[in-house]
């Protein structure tokens, strides 16, 4: 009996779709977050430059 609702609750396919819902969006936060530091540090450069540059004109 356990082995029945184990294999009907492997065969089931209902829930795929949300996990991989979640899966994605967790990607997507983790590689958000990963690369707002890296921005911000590239977008402090580039505004430094900018600002040094502009200063001697």
């Amino acid at each position: 009996m356990v082995i029945n609702s184990l294999k009907r609750f492997l065969k089931e396919e209902d829930g795929v779709g949300v996990v991989e819902v979640i899966l994605i969006l967790v990607v997507l936060v983790g590689l958000i977050i990963i690369f707002k530091a890296k921005l911000t540090v590239l977008m402090n450069k580039i505004f430094s430059t900018i600002t040094e540059r502009a200063d001697t004109l």
